[in-house]
């Protein structure tokens, strides 16, 4: 099922007066890392805010009259949804978006405003795609899958054609890796740069694609808790997994930590929102970075995230870094000693956030109490420094 360049030439005249084309921005931060030129591929500045308009587009296009009058249908938590929803409304034509029970409100009201009717199902996606399927069944409405599709692939290969011309000298691409759509529709440019190493990035949580490449086929991967909800897919689609599997060079993974300090990195210093899915490739490249050629150039996929997440992940990535600490400390329940303590934290630099009082815990001794404080340092030695300080001082961890 041999899917050729030019067909991605032929979606990107299609795409051309729909979709951006997104900055290739140099990152003088990544660069010093990894000792030779990155660069940011800007998708989450994307319509939509991520590079799923481009795939949904083109397969929703090149559906015939009669199918787009009976509209299309799709599940999804967010990027997808929206990409299905703007696409449509520019089509002319009804989508229905199933989504999880319990969807990012922001991502709910972004696919309503293009839009589309909502129907909340279940508890994942998973469910939701069960129930998509039903509707296209009882319907007649065209079902849009979010990667296992050809049209899908050569709509988002459209990404991989701008940066090769953005940057003709370019020596790896690194690309999140969910479903696949995206990292096999770039890789349909080894027909004209068979030299560029193509290297997808999973969610080391949540990733199914290394035991496929394994296997030699798609199968179902454990699925364990993750923020990069983007490309946490249980099974790979067989059309993207048939490219993958011939045209790129690696798959590695990346941890929560990782994509963390990634999103905190592209905030402080590229001034640029990404969500965790979409700083995977970030993430990779701080990891390991002697691993990837120069120049580099690594797709920031998507930038829809939900604030309170974000408020999450920034706190996770703080910690990770050493820039953020949370001590649990014993000490006699006496007039003064909570004083003391903060007087210490101050003397040493620690700026405290929260602190909060714990009498009742069973492990406690008569007269005890554990306090449990919330601060900022300025980095891993630092905070290093400050629990040394503190145990030299008698103070006890839980």
């Amino acid at each position: 099922m041999r899917i050729a360049l030019r067909e991605v030439e032929q979606a990107r005249t299609l795409l051309d007066a729909v979709v951006e084309e997104t900055p290739l921005a140099h990152s003088r931060w990544l660069t010093s890392r990894v000792g030779g030129p990155v660069y940011l591929k800007c998708e989450n500045l994307q319509r939509t805010g991520s590079f799923k308009i481009r795939g949904a587009y083109v397969r929703i296009a090149r559906l015939s009259a009669a199918q787009r009058a009976r509209g299309v249908v799709a599940a999804s938590a967010g990027n997808h949804a929206q990409g299905v929803a703007l696409a449509a409304q520019l089509l002319g034509c009804r989508a229905t978006i199933v989504m999880p029970e319990g969807a990012a409100l922001p991502k709910v009201q972004a696919t309503r405003g293009y839009g589309a009717d909502i129907e909340f199902h279940g508890s994942g996606v998973t469910e939701a795609l069960v129930r998509a399927q039903e509707i296209s069944a009882s319907t007649g409405a065209e079902l849009i899958h979010p990667f296992d599709h050809r049209d899908i692939l050569v709509g988002q290969g459209t990404v991989g054609l701008e940066i090769v011309e953005q940057l003709p000298d370019l020596a790896t691409i690194v690309v999140p890796l969910g479903g696949g759509g995206l990292a096999a529709g770039i890789a349909l440019l080894r027909e004209r740069r068979p030299d560029v190493r193509i290297v997808g990035v999973q969610a080391e949580d949540a990733a199914a694609y290394p035991g496929s490449l394994a296997e030699g086929r798609p199968v179902r991967g454990a699925m364990g808790p993750t923020m990069a909800d983007g490309i946490a897919v249980a099974e790979p689609g067989l059309i993207p997994f048939e490219v993958i599997a011939a045209e790129l060079d690696d798959v590695v993974t990346v941890s929560e930590d990782s994509m963390s300090q990634a999103l905190i990195g592209l905030l402080e210093r590229a001034k640029m929102l990404v969500e965790p899915s979409g700083a995977a490739g970030v993430a990779a490249l701080l990891d390991r970075p002697d691993a990837f050629r120069s120049p580099v150039v690594t797709v920031l996929s998507g930038g829809n995230v939900d604030p309170l997440v974000l408020l999450d992940v920034i706190r996770h990535g703080l910690s990770a870094a050493g820039r953020f600490m949370h001590l649990r400390v014993r000490f006699s329940d006496s007039p003064g000693e909570l004083m003391r303590l903060l007087s210490v934290l101050a003397d040493l630099g620690v700026n405290v956030l929260e602190v909060a009082h714990d009498r009742s815990a069973d492990a406690l001794g008569v007269r005890e109490v554990e306090v449990a404080i919330e601060g900022a340092t300025r980095g891993p030695d630092h905070r290093a420094d400050v629990l040394t300080r503190l145990r030299e001082l008698g103070y006890r961890f839980s």
